[in-house]
């Protein structure tokens, strides 16, 4: 089939070039959202599909919003089969959807109808699902609510962040989106309904969702700083000052709630329930580094806490 696949960050990469080696399919265009400024050089940067797509000598488009006529006139011309989407960024207007002839093809990685919505693998954390997946699904209006031709399952690790789990969905997700390009193609891959039960949201996160509340069990602490690593991070202050923090280990002691307590076997801090221990952090300004590095260099008080 002709193509024309529309994605934008480092997880919609696999989706792309599985369909560019694929021998059946061809991609004669690629939709990404336009260049913006990233790093800390601050420099306008080509999203992760858009430069594999530049790799490739495929042209690239990078409306401001797909609704531009200028770009639904390209789309038209071009006469594509089927888009694929993978995490493009921006919603799709009724008369783009109708343009090819098998529609718009999402992988969403999540088991719809569970955690529909722009962060389907960090609410999966979060919640302490056991098991998540990715789905491929015909778009309509509606949000991540169309039928769905097939779906892979994934097991969540407890040591699992939302960086790693996606890494694993984005890869297994590209075979799922090759095989249902295969299946349109073939005829023989039709749609079926989403069930109206076990409907979930995953709305975008902010950096406050990083924000970490030690007044909360241990458990949910070390669930919601996975959750939002690497993006958009767990924080919590010391001194007045922010202290971005990785993933925690859960000890099987206490402390009072807030406090932290310096140790030669580590760095604890004390929840509602048992304590943990912080393993990496970073300081504001500077580098990650092993948490006993950081209490040494920062001289706490005794009765030090954080915020």
């Amino acid at each position: 089939m002709r193509l024309v696949f529309a994605g934008t960050p480092e997880p919609a990469v696999p989706s792309l070039q599985r369909l560019l080696d694929s021998s059946r399919h061809e991609v004669v265009a690629v939709v990404t959202r336009p260049d913006a400024v990233a790093g800390r050089g601050r420099r306008v940067t080509r999203s992760p599909v858009g430069l594999l797509a530049d790799e490739h000598g495929i042209p690239v488009f990078t409306p401001q919003k797909p609704s531009e006529p200028e770009f639904v006139a390209a789309l038209t011309d071009l006469a594509p089969d089927c888009c694929p989407v993978v995490a493009y960024g921006a919603l799709l207007p009724q008369r783009l959807l109708d343009i090819p002839t098998h529609g718009w093809v999402n992988l969403h990685f999540s088991l719809l109808p569970a955690w529909r919505g722009a962060a389907p693998v960090q609410a999966a954390v979060l919640a302490g699902d056991e098991f998540t997946g990715a789905s491929t699904f015909q778009i309509e209006k509606g949000l991540d609510t169309g039928p769905v031709f097939g779906v892979v399952t994934e097991k969540i690790a407890v040591t699992d962040t939302a960086g790693v789990l996606l890494d694993r969905l984005a890869a297994t997700g590209a075979h799922l989106l090759e095989s249902t390009m295969d299946g349109i193609e073939d005829g023989v891959l039709q749609p079926v309904p989403q069930s109206p039960d076990g409907v979930s949201y995953a709305p975008k996160l902010d950096a406050e969702t990083g924000h970490i509340r030690w007044d909360q069990p241990a458990l949910a602490i070390g669930r919601r700083i996975r959750a939002v690593t690497p993006a958009p991070g767990a924080w919590t202050e010391v001194d007045g000052k922010r202290l971005k923090l990785g993933p925690v280990e859960l000890v099987e002691e206490t402390l009072p709630a807030r406090t932290i307590e310096v140790r030669k076997s580590g760095v604890f801090v004390g929840t509602a329930t048992t304590a943990v221990r912080l393993d990496q952090v970073q300081p504001q300004g500077k580098r990650m580094m092993p948490a006993l590095d950081w209490a040494r260099g920062a001289r706490l008080e005794p009765g030090a806490v954080v915020e």
